[in-house]
């Protein structure tokens, strides 16, 4: 493009491209490009075309390494580098872009859109060598970069893309590769963000992000790799985050997070794979949690902060932090949307034992044979409702000697009271009240009283009491300490 044809601005601006000297526009530091860009005059004013030609015409003569390096301008007309090679910097920062950057499949150095306000980005499959920067910018529509691949970071702190209206996720990473991080605290999303089948070699960043979704989703990472950390501290997600089949190397850091999600899925992780996860110090989750196949490493989970109803079979994790009584753990399993799910009363028995908390495994198991029992017909629930009475399915074994020491004293008195007469009289060992109730509790044992005395009246009846009684809690202790013995 022939010099007459720029304008004023045009002009500096080519002639600082040779250098990389940097063009600022700007009339004060404080320039909204967002509110006032589309009034900025001639005299701030640049066009796509001339940027284009700028960053794809053969570089200028002066041995100095180009780049563009542009703060404060309003760029009309489209800047359209899709397919392009482009060598040098792109820096186009507190500008204003009347329409939508393109640079699907394009190759370039480095982009830096900082502080700008767009109505859309297109950047399907670009690949940037260095480091893409979308820091405190703000996009009134979609921002595509799937299948993006950034060799460094991909900077979004403070950024705001907000376009409720669209019919598609209003940021698009799926698929994208990051050589480094996802730095995006305090990100400001409305609509539907999608993530899922990246691959970040880094962290990604999302403390104090607002993401709202519309309609039910906020966040879809289904498939997400991550070598390091997901931080969400002092995030607020409106809508579903999910997680479903993702690996993260490092932790998952809900800490102090708001998720709000009523009558629907707040966190889907399930079959996700995670060093570590974080929930605490968070309000309880309006929505449903679901670990479902998940496998974590070290599982920091509050119970202050789990939601009314929870998804857990076939989770496993290493550890459970912090230490807290196994009362304050048994009502997550009780909440569970699929109903009685042993494994997962066995997956925290496991973890109260490797920290060798016998007890506390104890009332789990004891838990899980109560939950167990709600399962069974009537008959069944009955006879477990007497092995709880009797042994606490053999986890309480003194309750046996409780009522045997009972049921002893009641018998003993009664038959002090009130000798039941002989069977045949001047033979047989002289009466004992407590060895003749002793026979009559014990099936196994025989002190010679039961067949030489022969009750009458109530207290016969009270010896078929003692009788059935006996057989009962024999049996009771029986099935309750096989049980428990058979625990590993």
């Amino acid at each position: 493009m022939e010099s007459d044809e720029l304008t004023p601005a045009e002009r500096r601006v080519r002639a600082a491209f040779a250098t990389g000297t940097p063009v600022d526009l700007r009339e004060s530091p404080g320039d909204d490009p967002s509110r006032d860009g589309p009034l900025w005059g001639p005299e701030r004013t640049v066009r796509g075309e001339v940027l284009r030609a700028l960053l794809l015409d053969a570089p200028p003569p002066g041995g100095g390494i180009p780049a563009l390096d542009l703060a404060g301008a309003r760029v009309t007309g489209r800047l359209d580098l899709q397919y392009a090679t482009v060598e040098h910097p792109v820096r186009l920062r507190h500008c204003h872009f009347a329409e939508p950057l393109r640079c699907y499949a394009a190759r370039l150095r480095e982009l830096n859109l900082s502080e700008s306000a767009l109505p859309g980005l297109v950047a399907h499959a670009v690949h940037v060598e260095g480091v893409l920067r979308l820091t405190r910018t703000r996009c009134t529509g979609v921002v595509r970069l799937g299948g993006t691949r950034v060799d460094g970071s991909l900077y979004l702190e403070g950024a705001q893309v907000l376009a409720p209206d669209a019919e598609e996720p209003v940021l698009q990473l799926n698929q994208a590769v990051i050589g480094a991080d996802v730095w995006a605290p305090g990100l400001r999303t409305h609509g539907w963000v999608r993530l899922s089948g990246a691959t970040v070699a880094g962290s990604v960043n999302l403390t104090d992000a607002r993401l709202t979704g519309t309609g039910e989703a906020a966040v879809d990472a289904e498939g997400l790799a991550v070598e390091g950390q997901v931080l969400l501290r002092s995030a607020e997600v409106h809508g579903w985050f999910g997680l479903r089949g993702a690996r993260i190397g490092g932790r998952l850091d809900l800490s102090y997070c708001r998720l709000v999600n009523p009558g629907g899925p707040g966190l889907r992780a399930g079959s996700a794979t995670l060093g570590e996860l974080w929930l605490r110090k968070a309000p309880p989750m309006e929505g449903t949690l679901n670990l479902r196949r998940a496998r974590i490493g070290m599982l920091l989970l509050e119970p202050g902060s789990v939601p009314a109803e929870v998804m857990v079979a076939d989770l496993s994790y290493t550890s459970l932090a912090p230490h807290e009584p196994a009362g304050r753990r048994l009502p997550l399993l009780a909440r569970d949307r699929d109903g009685y799910i042993p494994q997962a009363y066995e997956e925290l028995t496991a973890a109260y034992r490797r920290i060798g908390d016998e007890g506390a495994a104890r009332l789990v198991q004891l838990a899980k044979q109560r939950r167990h029992r709600s399962t069974l017909p009537w008959y069944g629930r009955l006879w477990g409702h007497v092995q709880d009475a009797t042994v606490g399915y053999g986890f309480r074994p003194l309750r046996a000697l409780g009522w045997l020491l009972s049921l002893l004293a009641v018998g003993s008195v009664a038959f002090a009271a009130h000798h039941p007469p002989p069977l045949k009289a001047g033979e047989g060992p002289p009466f004992n009240p407590v060895f003749f109730t002793l026979d009559l509790l014990l099936p196994v044992i025989s002190f010679g009283q039961e067949g030489a005395f022969a009750p009458a009246g109530g207290y016969q009846w009270l010896s078929y009491v003692l009788v059935l009684t006996g057989w009962i809690l024999a049996t009771a202790v029986v099935a309750g300490v096989t049980r428990a013995v058979s625990r590993p």
